[in-house]
């Protein structure tokens, strides 16, 4: 028995063998096992975060490349679900270490695979001169078969595959004569794809109350439930031309920092409860959510209301009702 090393590769030698070559094979053969072990795989390469555009006017995107000093409104070619897609360069973001498996798929940032060809930029630019022309002649077609939608998009995928018009419509459409014209006229897969108010203002874009971009058209993917009781948590004032955008629902950035106003005011008495403070019973008139601070009257001044800090009123007990003079019988 020869043991060699100390994993102890042992291996009984062969009758005849000398035990000098018994220990030469197995030292060849720990060689052979140490070459075929696999390399330690090398560290990820720092990925560069860019902003990108698949359409001029369209929603801005993140995606991942190693590519060096790519410039705004350079041509590149990204992975999506269906092939690859051409977009424009906008911005520069931050170097960081691509996460595995995140890179691609829903919900996180694209993959910027090279930089667009010569040939691939020309085709880009007949792309979109043809998503007009393919936006005028379905107008047209809907007019001929009196249908009552309104067409909002036309996106047509860059290897030819498959044409989309997104349209809005407050009823069932019957579009199959439609389908079957387009069909015949573009010779490709043809999907109508109805979307709701929000979608619709998300893919025309447009500027907020605010002053600023859409932030559907700017950075939202997915639409949040938004309700009354997120304005009302907010001291908004409930005037609708206030609290309501473009697209005539209720503001999506009211769900920003509802949370924060949630958690803030649980712990606040409310507006026209009583509390009492050392010997005095005060009636909370006002709040600031912000500033953690109340208005309260004084019963001894009336006149004069008062502003507690949250020092001030954070032990303060709640006031019980007053009970009925007449109780009931």
């Amino acid at each position: 028995m020869v043991t060699v090393g100390s994993d102890a590769i042992v291996k009984q030698a062969p009758l005849g063998i000398p035990g000098n070559q018994a220990i030469l094979r197995i030292m060849t053969e720990a060689e052979r096992i140490e070459e075929q072990a696999p390399e330690p795989a090398p560290a990820p390469e720092p990925c560069k975060c860019y902003r990108i555009q698949f359409r001029e006017q369209g929603q801005v995107c993140s995606a991942l490349t190693t590519l060096r000093d790519l410039k705004p409104g350079e041509a590149v070619m990204v992975q999506t679900e269906h092939g690859l897609e051409p977009a424009l360069v906008s911005g520069a973001g931050a170097w960081h270490l691509p996460a595995a498996g995140k890179g691609g798929q829903e919900g996180g940032p694209c993959q910027i695979i090279r930089r667009a060809s010569a040939d691939e930029i020309g085709k880009y630019e007949r792309l979109i001169e043809r998503e007009k022309e393919a936006f005028h002649f379905c107008r047209q077609l809907i007019e001929k078969h009196q249908l009552i939608m309104k067409l909002i998009r036309v996106e047509r995928f860059f290897n030819g595959s498959k044409i989309i018009f997104y349209f809005t419509a407050e009823n069932r459409v019957d579009f199959r004569n439609l389908v079957k014209d387009l069909v015949q006229e573009f010779r490709t897969r043809v999907e109508m794809r109805q979307v709701g108010v929000r979608h619709e203002t998300k893919l025309i874009g447009g500027l907020g109350c605010c002053g600023r971009e859409l932030c559907c058209a700017s950075h939202i993917r997915n639409f949040a439930p938004v309700s009354i009781k997120m304005a009302k948590e907010q001291d908004v004032p409930l005037n609708p031309s206030k609290i309501s955008g473009i697209c005539n629902r209720l503001l999506c950035c009211l769900t920003y920092e509802y949370q924060a106003y949630h958690q803030i005011k649980k712990h606040m008495p409310k507006v026209g409860k009583t509390i009492r403070i050392g010997d005095k019973v005060l009636k909370v008139i006002g709040c600031n959510t912000l500033e953690e601070t109340l208005t309260v009257l004084d019963p001894d001044n009336p006149q004069e209301p008062r502003v507690l800090g949250r020092n001030e009123w954070e032990g303060a007990k709640p006031q019980p009702k007053p009970s009925s003079a007449n109780p009931k019988k």
